[in-house]
């Protein structure tokens, strides 16, 4: 991928459309696709995102394609940016096209919703062990992006030319992209974050303070540091942009879907009507039980991560969740 290369997103959410404006912006020639055909007839007719991104308009490389087959006939690489529940779905649909010298990165945050499998093992499953695999994760919300305000990310690949030349397509005077070999770190932490920003959004909807929310970000590192450890990643990913950069921001902002869920679950509300509310998937739901399952499968302490569970699925309430945080026995923070 140099710049005027071709690349396809398949995904024509916030996230995925705002990438796709990012690197059309940059001279690449870029194809927007949907499974769901209806949600492009308005990005054609309109020439911008009015659900998720209005006023921004599409540069005129950016091309709304309803025919994956034509993308895959055109480009070598694909960044997919769907949900993580739609991850392997759109894979298969992607492998029956048979696309030839594929190269493939996602921009996807979460565990595998059934198996709590990570996304770079699905696509492994799906695509075979031989492919050139890359991950886009960090303190990203799609609007700032879309609007050119600077953002920095982690690419992570177990194909360093890859990598490279990825984060050279999307590099600009406000987007800038470092690379990693830890796909295992920068995925553990762009899905487990989520969690720990629903746990900060009921913090503060229970006006617990900014001590309450610095501590549960700083608590919520160290468990994701754990599980990230245990399954193989390298501790300083959890330190950079995808880990502790990534968490800040979803912890902290309302721009955050996460964040909302659990300010809305402070009051009193069903995780089911927030998130028809917000119109989006909030990923942090999904995760709270894919990354409870799998701490307790490894034998990984997530004593934060297990409350919202709790709160998510057991229908604990998040005072006595965070009451039952707090009555923990004592321990060291070595």
């Amino acid at each position: 991928m140099n710049t005027a290369s071709a690349i396809g997103i398949l995904g024509s959410g916030s996230w995925g459309t705002a990438l796709g404006i990012l690197l059309a912006g940059n001279n690449n020639r870029v194809y927007l696709w949907s499974v769901d055909q209806t949600e492009l007839v308005p990005l054609i007719a309109e020439r911008e995102n009015r659900a998720f991104l209005p006023g921004i308009r599409f540069p005129d490389n950016l091309i709304i394609e309803p025919q994956l087959e034509n993308i895959t006939a055109a480009v070598r690489d694909i960044l997919v940016v769907v949900p993580s529940h739609g991850f392997r779905a759109t894979l298969e649909l992607l492998a029956k096209c048979q696309p030839k010298n594929l190269r493939l990165a996602w921009a996807t945050k979460g565990f595998e919703h059934d198996s709590g499998k990570l996304l770079h093992q699905v696509a492994t499953e799906e695509l075979g062990e031989q492919l050139p695999l890359a991950v886009l994760s960090g303190p990203t919300f799609a609007r700032e992006v879309a609007a050119g305000m600077p953002t920095a990310v982690t690419i992570a690949s177990n194909d360093a030319g890859f990598a490279g030349q990825l984060a050279q397509a999307l590099h600009n005077r406000s987007f800038r992209a470092y690379t990693s070999d830890d796909m295992t770190g920068v995925e553990v932490g762009g899905a487990a974050k989520n969690v720990i920003a629903i746990g900060c959004g009921i913090s503060d909807g229970l006006e617990f303070g900014a001590n309450a929310r610095a501590a549960l970000i700083t608590r919520g590192l160290a468990e994701i540091t754990r599980l990230g450890l245990k399954l193989g990643a390298h501790a300083e990913t959890f330190q950079g942009l995808a880990g502790l950069g990534d968490l800040v921001l979803t912890c902290t902002d309302n721009q955050s879907r996460n964040r909302r869920m659990g300010l809305a679950l402070a009051a009193g509300r069903n995780p089911r009507d927030i998130e028809h509310d917000i119109g989006q998937v909030v990923e942090g739901v999904y995760a709270a039980e894919a990354v409870h399952l799998l701490a307790k499968r490894l034998g990984v302490e997530m004593p934060i991560t297990e409350q919202i569970y709790h709160i998510l699925y057991r229908g604990v309430s998040p005072r006595a969740a965070f009451e039952a945080l707090m009555a923990r026995a004592l321990k060291s923070e070595n």
